[in-house]
């Protein structure tokens, strides 16, 4: 049986967020289906990069971090690998707020594989979950170079992963990086296959990358750089 995890979180009495670099990120692991086996590597490499950025990470399964005076503490909120229906109405209300007052969202992997009936949420991360092939090696296509979460990767980036096809490709977002289906088998959506994007939504900041189903890959510096330009992005910097 899974147990909820529970973090220290001290209420806010203004939801005014933290300003410069010092700040804070939620990262919600939270699973009601499929549970990646990545979710310790992800947690353990966000750390290791808020030691190299200079921001704080609280990692939580537990839905009651959602509270309008708990986010408030927050500028940007992670859904790291979470799948299937995490928030109850008041929770998903305060996400609602927390992004209208301006905070950030970053969505990884199966983030997308999550809330599938809360329309705002889907639009926020931009498309839901829909298929995927085996895990393989692939060529993503890296057309946002100016992007921070594009610093330093090359515009053709070979690597392995689980590769999502989405219900629908998104169209109301600005497309980071894209994914060559000649390189593998099992796409679904031929030369329009974006694998990681960002808009600005409801009064905030979302980010979203198709990236990061295995172990291996919160290991790897590029993608490492990939989540911590999403994060600074996502938190305005």
């Amino acid at each position: 049986m899974r147990l909820a995890v529970p973090i220290m979180l001290v209420a806010c009495s203004s939801p005014a967020f933290a300003t410069g670099q010092d700040y804070r990120i939620l990262a919600f692991t939270r699973t009601l289906g499929w549970r990646h086996d990545a979710i310790p590597d992800a947690v353990a490499a966000l750390r290791a990069i808020s030691a190299r950025e200079g921001f704080g990470v609280d990692a939580t399964e537990d839905p009651a971090a959602f509270e309008p005076g708990r986010l408030g503490r927050y500028r940007v909120v992670v859904f790291l690998l979470t799948t299937g229906d995490v928030l109850a109405g008041g929770q998903e209300r305060a996400l609602e707020g927390f992004v209208a007052a301006g905070g950030g969202f970053v969505g990884v992997h199966s983030a997308c594989d999550t809330e599938y009936d809360w329309d705002w949420y889907v639009r926020l991360v931009g498309a839901s979950f829909g298929s995927h092939p085996w895990i393989q090696r692939a060529t993503v296509r890296v057309v946002d170079r100016a992007h921070p979460a594009a610093a330093g990767l090359p515009a053709e980036w070979v690597r392995t992963d689980e590769w999502y096809n989405f219900r629908a490709v998104p169209r109301h977002v600005k497309v980071l990086a894209t994914l060559d289906e000649r390189t593998y088998w099992g796409g679904a959506h031929g030369a329009d296959h974006p694998i990681a994007w960002y808009h600005e939504y409801a009064g905030g900041r979302a980010f979203y990358t198709a990236m990061g189903h295995t172990r291996e890959s919160y290991a790897e510096p590029a993608f490492r750089s990939h989540l911590a330009g999403a994060i600074r992005w996502a938190a305005g910097f």
